[in-house]
């Protein structure tokens, strides 16, 4: 799936940090971009030299601390998932960044350093529509104009950008364009009963949102706002409807 515009960044961001793996330095001052139709206003840092640093900040150590590992009987995740891992961790797709997966089929999310260690899973609720495209133009409509059937979430690769919303808290951009981002679950209406379908052990209860990735309040500020949150990452979006090598043909023959 194209990156809507990230493509030329990431390309950019690889060859720097395959230049710059070791330089370190301090973020710089933040500006705020208010999606004219999103009800967030995010955090869109500009990335330039001092990325490279971003992305060694750290963490290889701290990460390393975290991680669990990825065996059998550790990480529980589908066939899918796994192959996905192979392939980002056979090939360095995520460019040292820290990254997720999100499996749509079984609404659920996994969170990696960027040296593709395991860190945590946990269930997240994801758009109300099957589907693993956006609806063109649905980033600048209105919430209250968008349908049931174009709540999707897209699947693909996407480079990540931490962000902010109105209320001062920290969410992590995934589609700027399509106004999809990976957030704490909120409750936007009682009849919703969001907290109750997180608790849910059937995916398909856990399939309410427009389009955001909701995860558990806990499990976003342990696994998510340390490593995402901090610096440019990857979300990889299997998709539900359509086929796998649509989406991740280089991963297919892992």
């Amino acid at each position: 799936m194209a990156l809507q515009g990230h493509g030329l960044f990431c390309a950019w961001l690889m060859a720097v940090a395959r230049q710059n793996r070791s330089t370190a330095s301090a973020l710089p001052p933040v500006t705020i971009a208010r999606h004219p139709h999103h009800p967030t206003a995010l955090t869109r840092r500009q990335w330039s030299r001092w990325a490279t640093g971003a992305l060694a900040l750290a963490a290889p150590g701290a990460w390393a601390s975290a991680a669990q590992g990825t065996d059998d009987g550790e990480w529980q995740a589908s066939a899918t998932a796994r192959q996905l891992l192979r392939w980002v961790a056979g090939t360095a797709d995520n460019a040292g960044m820290p990254f997720v997966v999100i499996d749509k089929p079984d609404a659920c999310a996994h969170v990696f350093s960027g040296r593709a260690q395991w860190l945590g899973s946990a269930p997240v609720l994801l758009g109300l529509a099957a589907g693993d495209r956006s609806v063109p133009g649905i980033g600048q409509r209105p919430v209250a104009q968008v349908r049931p059937h174009e709540r999707t979430t897209p699947a693909g690769r996407f480079v990540t950008e931490p962000g902010q919303n109105l209320q001062g808290e920290d969410i992590v951009w995934i589609d700027y364009d399509a106004a999809v981002s990976l957030h704490r679950v909120r409750s936007a209406t009682a009849i919703e009963r969001r907290l109750q379908r997180l608790a849910s052990p059937r995916a398909r209860d856990r399939r309410i949102s427009y389009g955001c990735i909701n995860a558990p309040d806990a499990f976003y500020s342990q696994h998510i706002a340390p490593y995402l949150g901090q610096v440019p990452g990857v979300a990889y979006v299997l998709p539900d409807t359509e086929s796998f090598a649509t989406f991740f043909i280089a991963a297919s023959a892992y």
